[in-house]
């Protein structure tokens, strides 16, 4: 019971603008209702409701996370959330299931107008908002190396159809520049040094801009974005840090009157609309 206590104590404080959510007339509770914790966590509403009435089977470890995401937990409630759902050991500190800092995410959830996305500082992908999702296609389900985007520029090369091809020397480039840079601040970490180990036997590529030493961390960039209903969307690309550097907020946006600006607008509007055969769902080389 003290885990469906919890668990309606911090659904009981977050007010639906703190999660991007419209606050609606005739709102009973002051908080958000259980129907939209469950939606934030992608979960069913069936399932959220007996966790929360004490009933049901042990949740998974992947509950309490996608749960400390919903409802906006520091570190020690995410700990305290997997004991109480016996689940002591709380996920690694990096890759997919990592605990998305909340100062980052609250900003991602104010990302309404423009696409964005937190991820690791080696690109694993934790949140996307739907624009996001719409420009850059869904997170792949990878898990381990192949789940950080650095990993695939490098090995998979469906991977960089992103992007145009004359754009790709300048991307590997930075990518590496950046690992360079976190490989030094994390120091003798094992998950960037097997990064790093595997690349260089895998990459030829990589193995060549590694030994340059070049270091730069991509706080901006221009990006040329290959879309598969809007074509080729410029757009520049901002980076805020999080506090320890571990987590990065990426959004992207264009000038005023830009042709970039005008796609930006327009993929607001179609959102996950497949413009070209008139179905749901845009086919992105990412996905």
């Amino acid at each position: 019971m003290e885990l469906a206590a919890f668990l309606r104590s911090r659904r009981d404080r977050i007010r639906p603008a703190d999660v991007g959510l419209p606050a609606g007339p005739r709102r009973r509770v002051p908080g958000l209702r259980r129907e939209e914790v469950a939606q934030l966590a992608g979960l069913s509403a069936d399932y959220y409701t007996e966790l929360e009435r004490g009933r049901g089977a042990q949740p998974s470890a992947q509950v309490p996370t996608a749960l400390a995401r919903a409802l906006r937990l520091n570190g020690d409630e995410r700990d305290h959330l997997f004991r109480l759902a016996d689940r002591p050991v709380p996920p690694a500190a990096h890759g997919p299931t990592a605990h998305v800092q909340p100062a980052l995410l609250g900003l991602l959830d104010r990302l309404t107008t423009t696409p964005a996305q937190v991820i690791t500082d080696l690109h694993e992908v934790l949140a996307q908002n739907p624009l996001a999702r719409a420009l850059l296609g869904p997170p792949p389900a990878a898990r381990g190396l192949a789940a950080g985007h650095v990993y695939r520029w490098f090995t998979d090369p469906g991977s960089r159809a992103l992007h145009p091809p004359e754009d790709h020397p300048h991307h590997s480039r930075a990518f590496v520049a950046d690992l360079q840079a976190v490989a030094a601040r994390r120091g003798n970490d094992p998950e960037v040094t097997r990064l790093v180990s595997v690349l260089r036997r895998r990459s030829e590529e990589f193995a060549a801009l590694w030994e340059t030493r070049d270091v730069a961390l991509r706080r901006t960039d221009h990006k040329r974005i290959v879309h598969p209903a809007l074509g080729v969307v410029e757009l520049d690309c901002h980076c805020l840090f999080s506090e320890d550097g571990r987590q990065r907020l990426l959004w992207f946006t264009a000038p005023p009157g830009s042709e970039g600006a005008a796609q930006l607008e327009l993929l607001s509007v179609v959102g996950t609309q497949d413009l070209t055969s008139g179905t749901s769902g845009l086919r992105h080389p990412r996905g």
